[in-house]
């Protein structure tokens, strides 16, 4: 079983940055991409950004210029590092990873609040 640990969240001001981290251990052998999704109070999740294995990425339209994915393979490692944040960016950001065979591992889920 992969535990995800995430790390990063909290409270910042509009127009400000916060780095979060996901930390798988465990194998994640055959894994065919790792993520983030958020939810925000009243709505669905969503994909924020998403990056395969082959280090192709994809982001939410609403984060696109703004967020930035990156994975250290070496430590199994996901980062989401998100800058000139709104307030509609306010919601709880999960890490993801998504396996050829179609499961999913989640994380626990880390707070992100922009306000001011």
């Amino acid at each position: 079983q992969v535990r995800l640990v995430e790390s990063g969240g909290g409270l910042v001001q509009p127009g400000g940055s916060l780095r979060l981290s996901c930390a798988a251990s465990g194998s994640i052998f055959g894994f065919s991409a790792m993520g983030w999704y958020r939810q925000a109070p009243g709505k669905e999740r969503e994909l924020v950004a998403r990056i395969t294995r082959g280090d192709g990425t994809n982001y939410a339209d609403s984060v696109k210029g703004r967020f930035t994915i990156s994975r250290d393979n070496a430590n199994n490692t996901v980062y989401l590092q998100m800058s000139s944040l709104k307030p509609e960016d306010t919601a709880v950001y999960y890490c993801n990873i998504h396996y050829a065979w179609g499961d999913d591992d989640w994380g626990q889920g880390t707070q992100v609040t922009v306000s001011s």
